[in-house]
């Protein structure tokens, strides 16, 4: 790692990533440099401070169009798919961690107890990783997807309801000072993409392969340049470039609290680390990403100010 610790974790070689451990920067794919922080993953608004920016379509039609960028195919296929269905809510809860004890505490209410409580009210799949490379460590992401967001904010009283979850979370309820189950908790609630509105469940999941995720929130300086980025991914075509250069998502979805907005965050998936790096730099030099990238009110400089960058771990429990 150089001396200012800048270069990005999307061309590092697999050897060098443990060292990443210790970076005080991070960047895209594509050179944007910015400070790592976990500010951006905490969040204690309630939910009548979510508000949801507008998405500024002819903004983006137009950069591309003086850029001589063709958007339309691929967004037209995603407009078709998702057409109908309504996009989930997701709950990122971060619990923050001392030590080792918190962990087997905490994996046990959230195995036994929290997730088949959460599944029998309709959420889920939900995800649970760790930590493994990024600010936050050491830390327990859960993921839990809601079909609206009266079922977010119903799911305490159908917890305090279930008897099963009750006698099960016991441990967890009644922990002690002495031995607490986590140290701190962070809450991020956001909306999924319109043309991305559900959570893709890896294949390796269901037999729980071997598997390594990517998680990235993208920050920018107004409404308006924030729903530009979003429209890039969710109907401009960026989705597909990635799918093809093996950059698997499980979600994309709209920051809706945070300490930093505008933001978005999404999710990715790869079988191990050679994958991830094989991945990251196709895609950068994807012919398509380059003129979409280099398009006139389409480059980073214009719509995003930073990049939180980290790289997780699934739990043996995760259903993501």
């Amino acid at each position: 790692m150089s001396a200012d610790r800048s270069q990005s974790i999307g061309f590092q070689p697999p050897s060098a990533l443990p060292h990443l451990k210790q970076a005080a920067r991070w960047s895209n794919p594509c050179g944007l440099t910015t400070p790592a922080t976990s500010a951006s993953y905490r969040d204690k608004r309630l939910c009548e401070d979510m508000m949801a920016y507008p998405i500024d379509r002819r903004s983006v039609l137009a950069g591309a169009a003086a850029g001589g960028v063709t958007l339309a195919s691929t967004g037209a296929r995603a407009q078709r798919r998702a057409a109908a269905v309504t996009p989930e809510v997701y709950e990122l809860r971060t619990y923050r961690l001392v030590h080792g004890g918190m962990k087997a505490r905490l994996d046990a209410y959230l195995r036994d107890a929290f997730i088949p409580a959460a599944r029998r009210v309709g959420c889920g799949p939900i995800g649970a990783f760790t930590v493994a490379i990024g600010p936050g460590s050491p830390s327990v992401h859960v993921l839990v997807p809601y079909p609206s967001i009266a079922d977010f904010v119903e799911l305490p009283g159908k917890l305090a309801d279930d008897q099963g979850y009750a006698k099960a979370a016991e441990p967890f309820a009644d922990a002690t000072p002495e031995g607490p189950p986590y140290a701190s908790l962070d809450v991020k609630l956001m909306r999924a993409f319109p043309h991305f509105p559900r959570v893709e469940v890896p294949a390796a999941a269901g037999a729980n392969k071997p598997r390594i995720f990517e998680l990235r929130t993208y920050f920018s300086h107004s409404d308006k340049a924030g729903a530009t980025k979003i429209e890039m991914f969710d109907t401009g075509g960026e989705i597909e470039i990635f799918r093809r250069n093996g950059l698997t998502p499980v979600f994309f979805a709209q920051d809706l609290t945070g300490s930093r907005l505008p933001s978005l965050t999404y999710l990715l998936t790869f079988p191990d680390f050679a994958a991830r790096e094989r991945s990251w730099s196709s895609f950068g030099a994807d012919p398509a990403w380059r003129r979409l990238i280099t398009t006139p009110g389409l480059t980073d400089p214009e719509i995003t100010t930073g990049i939180d960058n980290q790289i997780l771990s699934p739990t043996p429990y995760s259903q993501i």
